[in-house]
Order: structure tokens, then sequence, then C-alpha cells
């Protein structure tokens, strides 16, 4: 007999949606590890985004839609006079923290920057803040955005763990969209139901396509898409406490819902058994585990797999530098995901496209020594021919070890290589750095020179008393977490 009709049955949210939203309602005890990197996190996140205010292809995009327009208890953008909208500034905050590829990462069978995060977790807190002051109610503090911080960090690094969006082609804002959605609910005071609604629409919602990181399409899309995918959380967590009604299997209806609709190719390369293939997987419960070990960029304003080539290259700086057109051949011996994500040839068109090449990221320091966001100019790249000689001499190679030791829980190892080798047969050492100095397992090492990378970024913008205000602020934990958050964003104004 011909099925005519649909059964019409409401069901309950997925089991997925329900996951979340109970970790974030009742999450209330964090690690003291994952609320020290937290702030660590907060005090790197911000100063990014202070120096890209330098970058007048980023500041054009910030302020209201409207010029003039005046938002009552309106949420600051650090280092600008803004006072916007939650949602407007949660998109001009996030596109200033992502726009010089500067912020935290997380690598796993999907990556992505959990600090994106920030940018509706700081508009909202702030906005509510005020008006609660206004209204003689007591402030959030800044031990709730630490703590928003932690769970959203939770919540888009737990997905990442065996969900591979970019199998399928859709990019990593997709998380952060979901994250910030549910942690900006919690601080705008959701129940349970308004905060599962608000979930089902950031997934039914389209997702980005990851045109725009690759070549030929690499753009500065990539640099303000994730503030896009924070400001559309705090937009549907906004509808969901307005009333508006959810949509219970976003996930998982049947030819219509998010698994059959774009996750049906994903995650083939995990050899799961085919009826699991088109669902969630959750290597682990929902706690701290994230923040804990989330990766830090000290050292270099580039994309977190060529890290350690970076590192790799200012180390060889010294032996090559008086022998540059005696190169025959630079050899780059590196791990399946930086071959898939940013080794490119050809020409590069822009910044973006650049800060997403691993060639053109160990040219740089291997010619200078270093290597800084103003690298990626257009300006700098046409006085220097150089850098594009070395990168057509440039020869890529996977170890699988490096593979391995990438997705093995236990390590996450962001292995590189390199090795120069001179016209004359003679070569360098080869140079191999497993884990760069933002990783968990560098931490001793890493946090003084993170501190050291947000005051030169705080310098950027500020005069040196307001610099020294903020600097010891964020240095003290529990002074930190006591502040209202109408208070800290106001000594990030100009």
């Amino acid at each position: 007999m011909n099925v005519t009709a649909e059964i019409n049955e409401r069901p309950e949210y997925d089991d997925e949606l329900q996951l979340i939203a109970d970790y974030v309602l009742s999450f209330d005890t964090p690690s003291p590890a994952a609320l020290s990197t937290a702030r660590y996190c907060l005090m790197d996140t911000l100063g990014c985004g202070l120096l890209a205010l330098r970058f007048p292809e980023c500041t054009k995009h910030l302020g209201p839609l409207v010029e003039g327009t005046q938002v009552p208890f309106g949420a600051r953008v650090p280092g600008t006079s803004l006072r916007l909208d939650p949602v407007k500034a949660a998109w001009d905050i996030g596109a200033i923290i992502r726009w010089l590829d500067y912020n935290d990462t997380w690598l796993a069978a999907e990556w992505g920057h959990p600090s994106d995060n920030l940018g509706g977790i700081l508009a909202v807190a702030d906005h509510l803040s005020q008006k609660r002051v206004a209204q003689s109610d007591a402030p959030l503090t800044m031990r709730d955005v630490l703590n928003a911080m932690i769970m959203a960090h939770e919540i888009q690094g737990v997905l990442a763990l065996e969900n591979s969006f970019n199998r399928v082609g859709l990019d990593h804002v997709l998380l952060v969209k979901v994250a910030s959605t549910a942690v900006v609910a919690k601080l705008m005071g959701a129940t349970r139901e308004q905060l599962l609604a608000a979930l089902s629409h950031a997934w039914v919602d389209g997702q980005s396509l990851r045109t725009y990181r690759h070549a030929p399409n690499a753009g500065s899309r990539k640099s303000w898409a994730a503030g896009d995918a924070t400001s559309r959380g705090v937009r549907l967590a906004d509808m969901a406490l307005r009333g508006e009604m959810g949509i219970p299997s976003a996930l998982s209806a049947p030819q219509w819902g998010f698994y059959d609709v774009s996750f049906s190719h994903s995650n083939k390369d995990l050899s799961l058994k085919p009826e699991a293939e088109r669902r969630l997987r959750f290597q682990r419960e929902f706690g701290c585990y994230v923040m804990e070990n989330i990766l830090f960029k000290i050292a270099f304003p580039a994309e977190f797999h060529a890290q350690t080539a970076c590192e790799a290259a200012v180390l060889l700086h010294a032996q090559v530098k008086d022998r540059l057109v005696d190169i025959e051949r630079i050899v780059i011996t590196t791990h399946d995901s930086a071959i898939r994500i940013i080794s490119k040839t050809g020409a590069l068109a822009n910044p973006a496209d650049r800060d997403h090449c691993l060639q053109y990221m160990t040219a740089v320091p291997l010619i200078f020594g270093t290597l800084t966001a103003e690298h990626y100019e257009d300006s700098f790249h046409a006085a220097h021919p150089l850098i594009d000689i070395l990168r057509d001499k440039m020869v890529v190679e996977e170890n699988s070890d490096y593979s391995a030791a990438y997705h093995d829980p236990q390590k996450r190892s962001i292995a590189n290589a390199v090795q120069v080798f001179f016209s004359d047969g003679s070569a360098t050492d080869k140079v191999v750095v497993e884990y760069p100095i933002g990783h968990q397992r560098r931490r001793d090492e890493g946090m003084p020179l993170l501190v050291d990378k947000f005051e030169r970024h705080l310098a950027t913008r500020f005069p040196v008393l307001r610099c020294e205000k903020i600097s010891q602020l964020c240095g003290n934990q529990a002074t930190l977490e006591a502040m209202p958050v109408d208070q800290f964003m106001s000594l990030w104004m100009i």
C-alpha cells in the first residue's frame, strides 16, 4: 500500500541535544587547572583582538549596521569606543579575536578555535551586567565568564574529538555556533526547554562550507566566520528565550535532519559500524578536559598545523641566512592533517591565503628568523620575491608516525621537521619539533611567554598606566574572578 501521509508524532529532543543542555545547566565545579587556563585564555584572546585593530581590513567591518545607532546598555567591543547590541557586538568581538589567526586552537578529527566563543559570551555578559546594575541587581562576574568559556571549549572540543565535519565540507565554525548558543542561553537564564530549542535551531541552520579556507578560494571570510557564528548563537538564544519553539529531532529526523542532509558521508575514515556512521560520537563525558589541554599560539600568528614547522625554521635560520641563494631543496616532513589543510603551491592571493600555506609559513622564518602578522601583507610579500623562490624548492612529505601521534589522545602532537639542502651537497641538521610552545606539555615554558605576548598586545592600544592596571588584574585569579563584568569591560574601552 502506498504511504500518502507522514506520521505526525512529535518526538522527544534528540539525545545529543539533551546531553549538551544538561551539561550546561548542571555545570558549576570547574577544576582549578581549567579556571587558571581559562584566565590565560581570556588574556590571550583579548590581546589578539587588540592587535587585529591595527589592520583596516578588519576594522572596516566593525560598528553598528546603521551609523549613529544608540543602544541602551550596549555591549562594549574591547579596544574601541563601540557600544552595540549584543548580536553585533558578538560579531565584532569574534571577528577581531580571529582576524590574525593567533588565538587558541583545538586539534582532533575536527579542529577549530574554541576561544572564538568569547565573542558571544562577553557581549551577552556585558549587556546583562549593565542592565542588572541599572535595576539594582547584582551583575555577572568574571567567574561567570570563565565558567562559560570552559563550557564552550568543552562542547566545541568534545564534539570535535571524533566527528569530522570538514570531511563533508562543513566548516568548524558550526561548532562555535552550537557552543555559543548553549552557553549564552544559560547566561541569559534559559530554562531547559528554551536551551534545547535554541540548540535545535543551531543544528538546523544552514552551515558554512569550508570553501573559503582552501585553495583556490582561501580568503578573508575565514577571519570573520567565527564572529558570524558566535553572533548567530546569541541571536538564536535570544529567540528561544522569547518563546520560539524548538525542533526536537533536528539531528535525527529521517531525510530532513542534520544527519541525513549534511553528515551522511562523514567519519568513514574512523571505521565505524554502518549504523553509527551518521551520528555524533562522544569520546568522553563533558567536563573540563578541553580547556585544560587547549593549545595556545604563543610564538607565531600561523595556522596551528604549521606552528612546529615555523619553530623549526627559526632554529635553522642561523644556519641558512647567509646561504639562501645556495639552497637547492627544502624538505618539510609533516602529518596528514597539515598536508590536507595547508600544503599548497602556486600564487598566493591575499594574507588569508598566505597564513594557510605551510610552505610560506616555513619560508619566512627561514629567511628572517621570525614570523609576524605583518609578514602576510601584500606589500611585504611583493617586496621579498625570495619567499616564493624558496617555496618552489620545497618538498612536503608525510611521516606516518607524526600522523598517528597527532591523533593519539595521549599525545596529540603536531610534529613537523625541516631540513635544508644546498647546491654543494651539504645540508643542515634535520630539526624536528613535536610539540609547539603552546602545547599542554610545554605549559611551564609557554605561560610566561604568553603573558609577554599579552602585554605587548595591550601596549598597541592603551597607555602605560591602563596596561599596568589590566595586566595586574588579569594576573590575579581571585581578583579577576570576583570582578563584575561591566567594570572589567570598562577597562578595555578607548
